[in-house]
């Protein structure tokens, strides 16, 4: 499945920094019923590829799973063993997207400035993760924008709330990625729902303007 097939109108990526394997397949299912249809476990998870293996297993028809803070090739591998096909990574390591792709999987690499946004797409990226976004801002994605390929999707990740969505997407910011603002282990599954379903209206919201 493609970024492009799974986002569809949400366009919101969930983070589940934390989750562990025995309650990662119900709050999926949470999410995916909200219209949030990209999970990534981040690797410095509780047991992450038992977690991405449940996803894949449960859910991996009807949503794109991967693993997150990537950050060399055989988390990568191990990634692609466990059943995900979504590789997120905090920094730009050309290895790292290179591989990803050869195994036919989708990826995100992490870029700041110019210089990693044009290392990532020379290395084949074709989505990127602006991070992390609230230390750099809307004006900040609008000034790569000018400089970027058409074709190239911008991803804000690390700080953004529902508020701050409209000035993203003004900025050219395809979709975002959302951490603590949607889930924390300690978060029950209403809590998960009502963040998630506050976040894709706010999104559904912003495009409307």
């Amino acid at each position: 499945m493609q970024i492009e097939s799974a986002v569809g109108e949400s366009a919101l990526v969930a983070i589940l920094r934390g989750v562990e394997p025995a309650r990662v397949v119900e709050i999926a299912g949470t999410l995916c019923a909200t219209g949030i249809r990209i999970i990534e476990v981040p690797l410095n998870s509780p047991d992450p590829f038992a977690s991405i293996a449940a996803l894949a297993a449960a859910h991996g028809s009807a949503c794109l799973i991967g693993a997150g803070t990537v950050l060399d090739l055989e988390a990568v591998r191990r990634t692609h063993a466990a059943g995900g096909r979504l590789i997120v990574a905090p920094n730009c390591d050309p290895e790292v997207i290179r591989g990803a792709l050869q195994m036919g999987m989708q990826v995100l690499p992490g870029i700041a400035t110019a210089t990693e946004a044009f290392s990532a797409i020379r290395a084949g990226a074709t989505q990127l993760k602006l991070f992390p976004a609230v230390t750099y801002g809307p004006r900040h994605l609008q000034a790569l924008r000018a400089v970027l390929p058409a074709d190239v999707r911008v991803f804000p990740v690390g700080g953004v709330g529902a508020a701050e969505i409209p000035a993203w997407l003004s900025a050219g910011a395809a979709g975002f990625g959302f951490g603590s603002e949607l889930f924390r282990p300690e978060y029950d599954l209403p809590e998960i729902e009502r963040r998630a379903r506050e976040l894709v209206q706010a999104l559904r919201t912003a495009r409307q303007l």
